[in-house]
């Protein structure tokens, strides 16, 4: 039995132990003097939703197939455990082993949004390990980071030794066969680090050097030395078939913010709007065939006791086999208490059949993300989603029983005016009349329910909104005040219901998502300020921020409030993603004349992705 990290006075005195014990089933557990590499796969935010997350799923699945290596889990601690390893000067260690992380060979962080960046250096703290990269020894593990903000690594470069840019099931076998070689060899770790930036896909920030211009622009970014390569390409399965898969997930204790079989069913989208940096990065679209989702959906149910599975794509509906994975599902969940989730449909007569076969529709509520009021403006966002299509998905739905929808809009988009504001009301309000137009009143089942909620515009790397301006906090709550006095105006307010997202939270994300090296000195002396677990209300605190920057002397206006010129040197232009700046340049000057782009399946428009060869740039249009 596996000696505790924590004693249990400790385990007493904290809210949710069973995050910190491990022993969970479908863990791994493995002999530590009979393998080469110990790595430690951290989530930087609480254990309920680091367990929801599939990518470390994946790659812990991965890593421990091969017997050289024993992947770990570790999660940041809550204040109240946060507080007293402090205090006891107890040092964080992972799960399966209960061992310090500073025990181990890597540790690999992985960065899903950047508002955990303060979480990051908490770990580090916590570990023991030096915060900053310059500073750490050769007893120190090799910290690395991976996930969609490596798509700009910049404001936390100095924190990482490396980075992994693109999916992990790729390059990650040559880094670990490389490490083994050179610790064999007696190689230091600066050595092995300029021979690992050679790997593809691998990205060294000490290897590089960043000049500014006196307006605090980008003035050059060069490698230092020529083996380094100046561009560095994200990595791609192309694949996703054969691609490993977790069929025995780790099963959490305590109920996760996602409590069940997740089953990937493709990755990237077709649908190309122009605010998602996931529909872009994640090019080209790539299906797994529909017989090895059948099997995989077997295998994870019987081995982790769910009683849900969900389909995981960034749009479900354009998986071409859908229709017979969804029919095999329902056959091979009824009767056995297992329901499907199927997030990231277009409510159409198809999904309605479908989810009121499987789910309460007393208890649900039907989805909608228009991402705007106005046609105009979806437009401009290319979104592909006429007023027509979302009235008839809510009449469909309305039909089959429903009475509640909700609606994601956001605010601060590129040309928005305030005609487009008010069009977010307007929209509830007619689909709220549809309701009481289409259920007659013996049928209806109580009042109708449209639930409306805002976020604010965040431009991020690698959009054709990526040198687009943002806005001061107030100036987004003037906007949502549009909205909600729209609303109060409609006929039907009583059953319009609006939310709107916190607009300091979004000023920070936008500084966060396109600064810079020097935004890093900010992040410093954030956490150092008490900063963590910016992501939850009830911690943020911008005031502490906007003084952290001030004492570093960073403008936080210069990273949000002004809009970049077009031949700009952006903190991202050394990594590739396969889709080119001149396409994102001809989306940009497509959103401003309002004027749509096909998607993928009805006419490829060269976005660059092709070079891949694979995916859906290869399927036969005709």
């Amino acid at each position: 039995m596996t000696k505790l990290a924590l004693s249990d006075e400790i385990l007493m005195k904290i809210e949710k132990p069973a995050r910190y014990i491990g022993n969970e089933l479908n863990s791994v557990k493995k002999d530590k003097d009979k393998v080469s590499i110990r790595f430690a796969m951290c989530f930087p935010d609480v254990y309920e939703i680091g367990m929801s997350h599939l990518g470390i799923q994946i790659l812990y699945d991965m890593f421990n197939k091969r017997d050289d290596v024993w992947c770990e889990r570790v999660y940041s601690p809550w204040p109240d455990l946060h507080a007293i390893l402090k205090e006891e000067q107890i040092p964080l260690f992972a799960l399966e082993s209960q061992e310090p992380l500073h025990n181990m060979d890597f540790l690999g962080i992985t960065l899903q949004y950047e508002m955990c960046y303060t979480n990051v250096l908490q770990i580090l703290d916590l570990s023991g390990i030096p915060l900053l990269a310059r500073e750490r020894n050769e007893e120190d593990p090799i910290v690395m980071g991976g996930g969609p903000c490596t798509y700009n690594p910049e404001p936390i470069a100095e924190f990482f030794d490396l980075f992994y840019l693109g999916e992990g099931e790729v390059s990650y076998d040559a880094l670990f066969e490389l490490y083994k070689r050179m610790k064999t060899s007696g190689n230091t770790k600066a050595e092995f680090l300029r021979e690992a930036a050679k790997i593809p896909g691998i990205y060294v920030p000490s290897l590089y050097k960043v000049t500014y211009n006196e307006d605090g622009t980008l003035a050059s970014f060069e490698p230092i030395a020529k083996d380094v390569p100046r561009v560095v390409q994200k990595q791609l399965v192309m694949d996703m078939t054969e691609a490993v898969y977790p069929e025995k997930p780790v099963v959490p204790f305590i109920k996760a913010t996602q409590d069940r079989v997740v089953l990937e069913i493709q990755r990237g989208c077709i649908r190309g709007c122009r605010f998602c940096q996931a529909g872009m990065v994640y090019r080209p679209t790539r299906e797994k065939k529909v017989e090895r989702l059948k099997a995989l959906a077997k295998q994870m149910l019987k081995a982790t006791g769910h009683e849900e599975i969900s389909l995981s794509s960034l749009s479900s509906s354009d998986y071409s086999q859908l229709k017979e994975l969804v029919t095999f599902l329902i056959e091979e969940c009824k009767g056995n208490g297992v329901n499907i989730s199927l997030p990231s449909l277009r409510i159409d007569a198809f999904s309605l059949d479908v989810m009121s076969k499987v789910q309460d529709i007393k208890k649900s509520s039907l989805t909608f993300a228009p991402e705007a009021g106005s046609q105009r403006l979806r437009d401009v966002i290319n979104k592909g989603l006429t007023e027509e299509l979302i009235l008839n998905g809510s009449k469909l739905a309305f039909e089959g029983g429903w009475n509640k929808v909700k609606f994601y809009f956001m605010l601060g988009l590129p040309t928005e005016t305030e005609e487009d504001m008010r069009a977010i009301a307007e929209l509830a309000n007619e689909t709220a009349a549809l309701y009481y137009d289409t259920v007659p009143k013996e049928n209806r089942n109580g009042r109708c329910q449209i639930t409306i909620s805002t976020s604010f515009f965040v431009p991020k790397p690698f959009t054709p909104f990526q040198w687009e301006r943002m806005y001061p906090p107030e100036e987004y709550l003037r906007r949502a005040r549009i909205v909600n006095e729209t609303v109060r105006e409609q006929l039907n307010k009583k059953s319009i219901k609006y939310n709107w997202h916190e607009a300091d939270v979004t000023v920070l994300e936008g500084i966060l998502a396109r600064g810079d090296r020097r935004v890093g000195q900010a992040i410093l002396k954030a956490y150092e300020k008490g900063s963590i677990f910016d992501a939850w209300s009830d911690f943020f605190d911008y005031e502490r921020w906007l003084l952290a920057f001030h004492e570093c002397g960073i403008d936080p206006d210069f990273y949000t409030m002004r809009e970049r010129s077009l031949d700009e040197t952006l903190p991202w232009d050394f990594i590739d993603t396969g889709v080119t700046k001149e396409f994102l340049k001809r989306e940009l000057k497509n959103a401003l004349a309002a004027q749509e782009t096909p998607n993928c399946r009805m006419r490829c428009m060269g976005c660059g992705v092709k070079k891949f060869g694979g995916g859906i740039c290869y399927e036969d249009k005709n």
